[in-house]
């Protein structure tokens, strides 16, 4: 059974203090047909249809929605068993910050946040906010389409050796590759229905943040993602991050259960955009202004 997936904007939940969530995060499409089967319940353990092998093929969302207070698994509530490990650098990085979600949110007009002037989210933050994504691959990669921002990565599976991580970027096959916002992932399959996938190479962090409350994530991490298909229509997505210089061990931020939408949801098209941002302040004043 397919579950279709209502999306919502989720979008710039701090921006929206700034200007309207129409400015801040475009929508220009919507549902385009009833649903099938309103309020429907879950699906029986016995109905569940069993998983195919070695594919994430569809579109998946997350009834979890923007995970604005942090992380999922460690959300930045000042809860003792949610504090992170940080090294002297990553919470001196960390204080530095000015979020306007989370624990330590601060207005709209002091924050820092590079989301705001419309940065891309980068990874692995990109796994962090509004998460409903579509999959497509073939015998080479795993292409990862973000409904957000419309963003997209490749997860090579062809074989090809991991990245070696230098200084500025990486080394493959003896030569230097830059830097990117999503790094460079290469995954392998565990078994019949565990993708297992590591990513290097990713922006400094003065570039990207980990997630809304200002958490911090260098260009020295080593995300592992593991993609878990537990029936037809549910998709596992843990996700742990190795990054020496910010955190002192490797901690787990999310393991999320994804459910298989209907394939033509029309779904809703959010960006961030300078120009209408710059035109809402214009016609309407702009808090960091004082008009």
């Amino acid at each position: 059974m397919v579950v279709r997936f209502r999306v919502v904007i989720a979008g710039l939940v701090g921006a929206a203090l700034i200007v309207p969530l129409h400015a801040a995060a475009q929508n220009t499409s919507t549902q385009t047909w009833p649903d099938p089967v309103p309020n429907r319940p879950p699906v029986a353990e016995k109905d569940k249809k069993p998983a195919p092998r070695r594919t994430l093929v569809g579109m998946w969302g997350s009834r979890l929605g923007n995970q604005a207070k942090g992380v999922q698994l460690r959300p930045n509530d000042g809860s003792p068993e949610n504090e992170l490990p940080y090294t002297p650098y990553g919470r001196q990085l960390y204080q530095a910050h000015r979020p306007v979600e989370g624990l330590d949110a601060v207005p709209p007009a002091r924050t820092n946040d590079p989301r705001l002037s419309c940065e891309p989210l980068g990874f692995p933050r990109v796994n962090h906010y509004d998460l409903g994504v579509q999959i497509f691959q073939d015998e080479y990669k795993v292409a990862i389409l973000y409904h957000y921002d419309n963003r997209w990565r490749f997860i090579w599976t062809d074989g090809r050796s991991f990245p070696k991580l230098v200084d500025g970027g990486v080394e493959i096959d003896d030569q230097y590759r830059e830097q990117r916002f999503f790094g460079y992932s290469v995954g392998r399959w565990v078994d019949d229905f565990t993708l297992e996938v590591q990513t290097v190479g990713t922006l400094p962090e003065d570039r990207v943040w980990l997630d809304n409350t200002g958490r911090p994530i260098s260009d020295k991490a080593r995300i592992t993602e593991t993609f878990r298909r537990l029936d037809h229509d549910t998709l596992e997505w843990s996700e742990t991050i190795d990054d020496p210089e910010i955190y002192t061990r490797p901690w787990q931020t999310m393991k999320i259960p994804m459910t298989l939408q209907d394939p033509r949801t029309d779904v809703l098209s959010r960006y961030c955009s300078p120009y209408e941002t710059d035109a809402y302040n214009k016609a309407y004043g702009d808090s960091a202004s004082g008009k």
